[in-house]
């Protein structure tokens, strides 16, 4: 039986015919996000394709069956739009190794793979102070992730690069503790859990990277601004929750335990359909308190722009960045809809994905290759 039944169907421009269950739609979003994509997307996929091989993320034979089908290049493509094909590439390349990585942290998970968890968080964290030093670690999501962020370091400078880390490394701790979580059974409650969530999904990471997109990095009062980081919060905790929202068929079926509908079921006591409408509750919100705080932020970018040349150039970066977050929903929603991560009602093993490399007597034999 399929997780969800009946269907509504949106066309935009760049969206196939996709159907999105009554239990998923957003109409707020289909109607007033309009969706976009980066002119660089096509050669983007080629490009993803060429790195996921040359960097071991995924085995040939399933980058080839699966790259293109699972859609991460057109996620991200519609995330940044104005980035320099260079850095759109290496966001792109850095938005693979994210969704490799967290298959990597499942099947660590589920097998109790300890001290190889413990090795990779310990040479991702080494990767993101000293990426040169790690291009040629042993293990490819290490190396993978060191060649991503050497390439983002080239843009803004030593203050930018020293805030993205700063807020990365907790990103790495936080999916450590969701190994630690997941190996003793312990679901967060919905408090501990939406916290949790925006490490895990790297929150003012992405949000950094609208920095480099807009060819300027951003003063510290601006970013700080109450309206820019309410927009931020919203456009990022949307992204979270309605990946939850659309992954929770999924994570039940792989026992996951990091979910906001499974907090929701496990210690508030809703039923499946009850928190499938809370989270969607939530997810609406988001996209409400996105479009009051964009306001503000817009009204902010004037009175910048009134000042001075300077105050003209920091209000066309604060604009560019607004701009991209209003098209992380739209790009967040219809990727859920179109991308194979989640069909997980047409594998053949509903626990497993059949585009993760489950051997790891295998994933060893493609480390050691040159």
């Amino acid at each position: 039986m399929p997780a969800y039944s009946g269907s509504t169907s949106q066309t935009q421009p760049h969206t196939r015919n996709v159907s999105v269950p009554p239990a998923f739609a957003v109409p707020m979003v289909e109607a007033a996000f309009p969706r976009r994509l980066h002119p660089y997307w096509p050669k983007l996929q080629e490009k993803s394709r060429n790195w996921l091989r040359e960097m071991r993320l995924m085995p040939p034979d399933k980058v080839e069956r699966y790259a293109d089908g699972l859609c991460y290049t057109d996620l991200v493509a519609g995330y940044y739009i104005g980035a320099p094909d260079e850095l759109l590439t290496a966001i792109a390349d850095l938005s693979s190794w994210f969704f490799a990585w967290d298959d990597r942290h499942d099947r660590d998970s589920v097998h109790g793979r300890a001290e190889q968890w413990w090795r990779l968080c310990r040479g991702l964290h080494g990767a993101l102070d000293a990426p040169r030093q790690y291009l040629r670690h042993s293990d490819p999501l290490v190396a993978g992730f060191a060649d991503c962020v050497r390439r983002l370091y080239s843009f803004l400078g030593p203050s930018w690069n020293a805030r993205f880390a700063r807020h990365f490394h907790p990103v790495i701790d936080a999916y450590d503790q969701e190994f630690h979580n997941r190996r003793g059974g312990t679901v967060p409650t919905v408090e501990a859990y939406v916290e949790l969530r925006r490490l895990t999904f790297a929150h003012w990471a992405w949000i950094d990277l609208l920095e480099p997109t807009a060819g300027r990095e951003l003063p510290h009062g601006i970013r700080k601004h109450p309206a820019y980081r309410r927009a931020a919060l919203a456009t990022q905790d949307f992204s979270a929750w309605y990946n939850d929202l659309c992954s929770l068929p999924k994570e039940l079926a792989g026992d996951e335990l990091h979910n906001l509908g499974i907090s929701l079921i496990h210690h508030e006591g809703l039923t499946l359909e009850e928190a499938v409408r809370e989270v969607h509750r939530r997810v609406t919100q988001c996209v409400t308190d996105f479009i009051r705080a964009e306001e503000e932020v817009l009204l902010f970018a004037r009175r910048l722009a009134g000042g001075s040349t300077r105050g003209k150039e920091l209000a066309e970066a604060l604009e560019s960045c607004v701009f991209n977050m209003r098209n992380w929903f739209s790009s967040v929603y219809w990727f859920h809809h179109e991308s194979g991560r989640y069909r997980v009602d047409s594998w053949d093993d509903r626990s497993m994905p059949p585009y993760v490399t489950e051997d790891a007597l295998a994933e060893k034999e493609l480390v050691g290759e040159e």
